[in-house]
């Protein structure tokens, strides 16, 4: 069995990952394109070695800041993982839909070079071209630096609809306020737990990182330690930037069909836990 657990940031994933796999006895593979680097831990609330329970989990803390790690690596790492455990329940958890769908998908890549003058095109040309690779591509259409770097990579997805696994999609939500709610908490829980000394340390160590210089909760306390903004600035869009991202992440999800949705209990969390095991159980 393989279940996926999807929603947005801070909704609960974790929580209802770790206590169903303990009913069914899986291990737990992450889906979060942050969490897969070593060091990144109060940013990315990654999952603690209490909260783990001692239940396996796989694809979180196997790169250095400094090194490259793309959908494709994740794909053929999540495969191998699931054809060597091919005897346990599995349970999938994150908020990367991209990865996720190339996961468990019939997601293929293209090679793609490009000689074309970039110049000669619009922003409206650019960005249809970039949807003509990727019919899922959220670059924003004004946003002429980050088409063009798009266009211009050599590893293109393409997506495919194909599944490729038996997965049931369980997709946690609420109302939109009481998650932007539990974001601002979640912020500021993660300032008063370290976040400025935990990306200080990183920066020093690896200041040409490309994720620490774009994820969110990273990049904003950069700027701070720079003297670009101040730190109650830096925590402004940090809060700003995550709750924009779990606006893209219901984007994203929504577009699946096959996720089944189940509001989250925050009060009462186990009657979220017990909806979901009955719906996994047929009942």
């Amino acid at each position: 069995m393989i279940l996926a657990i999807v929603g947005p940031t801070g909704v609960g994933k974790t929580k209802l990952s770790i206590e169903l796999a303990k009913k069914y006895k899986a291990i737990i593979i992450s889906c979060d394109a942050v969490q897969i680097y070593r060091g990144l831990d109060i940013g990315s609330a990654k999952v603690t070695e209490e909260e783990k329970e001692g239940i396996p989990h796989y694809l979180i803390d196997i790169k250095n800041p400094d090194e490259e790690y793309s959908v494709r690596d994740y794909q053929q790492d999540f495969r191998k993982i699931v054809s060597e455990n091919k005897d346990k329940n599995i349970i999938v958890v994150g908020g990367t839909g991209l990865y996720l769908t190339a996961a468990i998908t019939d997601y293929q890549f293209l090679e793609f070079t490009s000689d074309m003058d970039f110049d000669a095109f619009s922003n409206e040309e650019l960005y249809a071209q970039a949807l003509a690779k990727d019919k899922n591509c959220s670059i924003a259409k004004n946003n002429r630096v980050r088409l063009i770097n798009f266009l211009k990579k050599e590893d293109t997805p393409v997506s495919n609809s194909k599944m490729l696994y038996d997965v049931k999609i369980i997709g946690l939500t609420q109302e939109r306020s009481k998650v932007y709610e539990k974001i601002n908490d979640r912020v500021d829980k993660m300032i008063t737990s370290g976040l400025v000394n935990e990306v200080k340390a990183l920066y020093q160590k690896y200041p040409d990182s490309k994720v620490l210089n774009r994820a969110i909760g990273y990049k904003e306390i950069i700027s701070y330690l720079k003297g670009d903004v101040t730190l109650e600035e830096a925590i402004d869009s940090i809060k700003k930037n995550s709750r924009h991202y779990a606006k893209r992440q219901y984007t994203w999800f929504n577009n699946k069909n096959e996720v089944k949705w189940f509001m989250v209990d925050y009060l009462n969390f186990s009657d979220t836990i017990n909806s979901v095991i009955k719906y996994i159980e047929g009942e």
